[in-house]
């Protein structure tokens, strides 16, 4: 009895941007100091357009989607799930603004 195994799959269809996502994008926006009308000329969107993006009323198409993350100097990866809470990680400790450490410590301070 053979089983087909796609009658079991179902896709899943984007119901909009996650909110986090949105927020990362206005959050990087504000970094550079622009207003949506700016980022949308940058960009060749109205206003509106970046708003409603930011507001989660519309679901941009992927390459414009991929177009505000590049503007905004990120880019997407495709990472393994089980490597998500790793590079999440990584990225706090980048985003908090602390200095690289070195993997291992010098231990000069300390007396012998």
């Amino acid at each position: 009895m053979k089983t087909d195994i796609k009658k079991h799959m179902k896709p899943t269809k984007v119901k909009g941007l996650p909110e986090s996502l949105r927020q990362e994008l206005k959050t990087a926006r504000l970094k550079h100091g622009w207003s949506q009308l700016e980022l949308g000329q940058r960009i060749g969107l109205p206003q509106m357009h970046i708003s409603a993006i930011e507001t989660g009323k519309i679901v941009p198409r992927f390459n414009t989607l991929l177009d505000l993350v590049r503007i905004l100097d990120y880019d997407f990866l495709m990472v393994h799930r089980s490597l998500v809470p790793t590079v999440q990680s990584l990225m706090r400790d980048y985003d908090d603004g602390t200095e690289e450490r070195p993997l291992y410590a010098d231990n000069e301070d300390s007396e012998e």
